[in-house]
């Protein structure tokens, strides 16, 4: 496994690989990494001969400054992790070397991007958008492999791949779980021991709400009942929690409405904000 800071020589690099015909898969993170983005690694090396792992803290999709300062960067302890997996290359550049000037293009991503996320983190998408187009045009993948709990981020990327007329391949992995259900994610590191405890409960409440919609409920009674289910536990604070088409991510009125709707849910535990989904 080879570690670069340096895009030239990243490139340089991939370009010999392309040479000898084999396909690139890119698994794009910020650190921190865990089990969950071991999971896309491991996918990605299945499908692709060469397998590429960013890791950068991007600063623009952060609408938090203070979320962004504490925002875990473990680099030596995610290459240690990642040593096993077979992962070829890992890119872990400086700010400076992805942005050595302000990034001000803005994209117009759509309904996919103004809801949830969107209403909520100001900017967060368009961000995202900046640092993920910058990191397809420097490492030009064949493939590349996002995690499904990021469930409006993949859409996302997705429409952006469109305007931009991206061939690039976006594989949705399943979401990884801890054994009590709680989706792993860097910031689970940020809990207290108590919240750890009661964090799980957002997936649990999400799985029952399928068993309160499935008695013929409709939608709007799934979501409050979700919504006040989690609200009566402390320190839990739901954001948002809305039952979308998985397809166009709009809000869904009846059930009869989407072949494929998700619930996608947004819960502050304390001060660490947790998402999270679960497909009805």
């Amino acid at each position: 496994m080879r570690i670069f800071l340096n895009i030239k020589e990243l490139q340089a690099a991939l370009a010999a690989e392309r040479e000898a015909a084999k396909t690139v898969g890119f698994v794009p993170t910020m650190g921190a990494l865990h089990r969950g983005h071991i999971s896309l690694v491991e996918q990605c090396k299945q499908q692709c001969g060469v397998c590429v792992v960013s890791i950068f803290v991007n600063p623009t999709q952060f609408n938090d400054k203070n979320d962004l300062h504490a925002y875990p960067r473990t680099l030596e302890a995610d290459c240690e992790l990642l040593l096993p997996t077979g992962c070829d290359y890992v890119f872990a550049p400086s700010e400076a070397e992805m942005y050595p000037e302000p990034d001000t293009r803005v994209f117009h991503l759509g309904a996919v991007a103004d809801v949830m996320e969107g209403a909520f983190r100001a900017g967060h998408f368009n961000g995202v958008a900046q640092v993920v187009s910058k990191l397809f045009d420097i490492v030009q993948p064949d493939c590349a492999f996002f995690g499904e709990k990021d469930f409006q981020q993949i859409a996302v990327i997705r429409e952006m791949c469109r305007q931009l007329g991206s061939s690039v391949q976006i594989v949705p992995c399943p979401i990884v779980r801890e054994d009590d259900g709680l989706a792993l994610s860097s910031r689970n590191a940020r809990l207290t021991p108590e919240q750890r405890q009661i964090a799980p409960l957002i997936s649990h409440i999400l799985k029952d709400s399928c068993i309160f919609a499935a008695a013929k409920r409709s939608v709007k009674e799934t979501e409050l009942w979700c919504i006040a289910a989690l609200n009566l536990v402390q320190p839990l604070r739901v954001e948002y929690f809305e039952i979308v088409d998985g397809d166009t991510l709009q809000p869904l009125a009846d059930w009869d409405a989407s072949k494929n709707p998700v619930g996608c849910i947004t819960v502050f535990c304390g001060d660490v904000r947790l998402i999270d989904n679960v497909k009805y």
